[in-house]
């Protein structure tokens, strides 16, 4: 199956004092896209909270910069979740602008519990929605 592809406009507020995309920004870029991944396979982050006590933290990040992003840029950001464990999952993740790769990186996402931040198993909701992917 294809990535999910969430398209991201590069703004002022996104760049350095050079006009391009400051590196930190791209973490932002691909929570989005993540974000969106799990809304279009039906996971609002908000009701999953309320209905299982879940919520997700990043636990580690791991990311390769190849080519600067600059303002106005329309970017397309993929999310490529692979197979999950019980508490956590691992997305692969890519920024592009065309065909020319800007960014990626591994991102490893835990699930804990909202109330005292402890590992939880992954919702169901959550497991389909990455089996789907």
């Amino acid at each position: 199956m294809s990535p999910f592809r969430f398209p991201v406009r590069v703004y002022w507020e996104d760049t350095d004092a050079g006009g391009i995309v400051f590196y930190a920004n791209y973490l932002k870029f691909f929570e989005r896209a993540r974000t969106e991944w799990l809304r279009a396979a039906g996971v609002e982050q908000h009701a999953l909270r309320e209905a299982t006590g879940a919520i997700f933290v990043v636990a580690a990040t791991q990311l390769r910069y190849l080519a600067p992003a600059r303002l106005d840029d329309l970017l397309t950001v993929t999310v490529e979740p692979e197979p999950a464990g019980r508490a956590s999952l691992v997305v692969r993740q890519r920024a592009l602008r065309g065909d020319t790769l800007l960014a990626e990186g591994e991102i490893r996402i835990g699930c804990v519990r909202a109330h005292d931040l402890k590992p939880q198993r992954l919702p169901d909701a959550v497991v389909a929605a990455i089996t789907s992917a």
